[in-house]
């Protein structure tokens, strides 16, 4: 970090030199326009054409690269922001067919993200969302939605023994695996390009870390789900022997904890010391809940037994990545000025 002097120019013009280095690894020279970036605490960014247009396109080479490398690589890419990415061999042979079909396999589960040219040695993908569509508030409220919905049917899968609701939270897994993604992607576009936090509603940069570790637990109440509609899958009528008594429990226990995962991810959207203390009293209150419901069932075969646990402890997971989200809400009122800390 360097000091420079503020200097005057004229009665209302006040002006700083930009250092050599920088001007010289970004390649500024007189004449050239920057853009200056309000942030907060008091920083102004200065941003080279450099910054102001961040690398959008990328080209994948797959001939040393297997189908699942293949996929993951195109997967990274978009996650990084990119707004074109091709599949091309080096020397324009054709493409395998593995590589096609890791290509296809991956294009439905990236939002916005579609083939627009394809010739025998390449395919050309692009992405269409703009940060500009939403926010990243937005996207933590409809994962955490989209988890919760997951969680109630897959729970009355179980319950009630219908596995077309368990087949339901299959099919939504994949939206909240889409989601989930593109709020990587759109974290990553902020964190890279400054120019974008104001489309993206992130009034403060440091709250991206926050909002990051927030979507991983989201998208782990969601896994949680659907682990649960898996167990419902198993067999045919999972809970025909729990006792209606221990079925109304689970449901109350979901009930719980479908209220403070959407109250955990409002701790992050909109940052509230007193809420977040609430949803940690919440979780206090159920965090022994899985081993009250257990030792309340009187006989149950062992294998009906281990599913009624496995559903319990999916949905204590849960309410862990709540009580964690209102923990990032919690941080994320004591970073600035408020009723509860005085920054000089």
């Amino acid at each position: 970090m360097e000091r420079r002097t503020v200097q005057a120019f004229g009665p209302a013009t006040l002006a700083v030199t930009l250092p050599a280095a920088w001007t010289s690894e970004y390649d500024v020279t007189k004449g050239d326009e920057v853009m200056l970036q309000g942030g907060s605490r008091g920083m102004l960014k200065v941003l080279s054409k450099a910054a102001q247009q961040p690398a959008t396109e990328a080209i994948i080479h797959p001939e040393i690269l297997d189908a699942a490398a293949v996929k993951r690589a195109l997967i990274a890419q978009y996650v990084l922001g990119r707004r074109v990415i091709q599949v091309k061999t080096r020397k324009d042979e054709p493409l395998e067919n593995t590589t096609i079909t890791a290509v296809y396999d991956a294009e439905p589960q990236l939002m916005g993200l579609g083939v627009i040219e394809e010739a025998p040695g390449r395919i050309t993908i692009r992405c269409s969302v703009d940060p500009d569509d939403f926010t990243l508030t937005d996207l933590l409220e409809r994962l955490e939605s989209t988890g919760r919905t997951m969680r109630d049917e897959a729970v009355r899968a179980f319950t009630h023994g219908t596995p077309d609701l368990a087949q339901r939270v299959l099919n939504r897994e994949r939206q909240a695996n889409k989601i989930f993604l593109l709020l990587l992607r759109f974290i990553v576009i902020a964190h890279r390009d400054p120019t974008q936090t104001d489309a993206l509603g992130v009034d403060d940069e440091g709250a991206l870390i926050g909002y990051r570790s927030t979507s991983k637990n989201l998208e782990l109440t969601a896994d949680n789900a659907l682990t649960i509609a898996e167990f419902a899958l198993d067999t045919e009528n999972p809970g025909q022997n729990v006792d209606d008594t221990t079925l109304q429990h689970i449901q109350a226990f979901t009930e719980q904890v479908h209220e403070i995962t959407e109250q955990g991810v409002q701790c992050v959207v909109a940052p509230e010391y007193e809420q977040a203390l609430d949803v940690r009293r919440k979780f206090a209150q159920i965090e022994d809940r899985e081993t009250e419901i257990l030792t309340a069932i009187d006989e149950l075969p062992n294998e009906d037994l281990l599913r009624v646990h496995e559903v319990l402890v999916h949905l204590r997971k849960t309410a862990e990545e709540a009580a964690r989200n209102a923990e990032i809400g919690m941080n994320l009122t004591l970073t600035g000025e408020s009723p509860y800390t005085t920054i000089s």
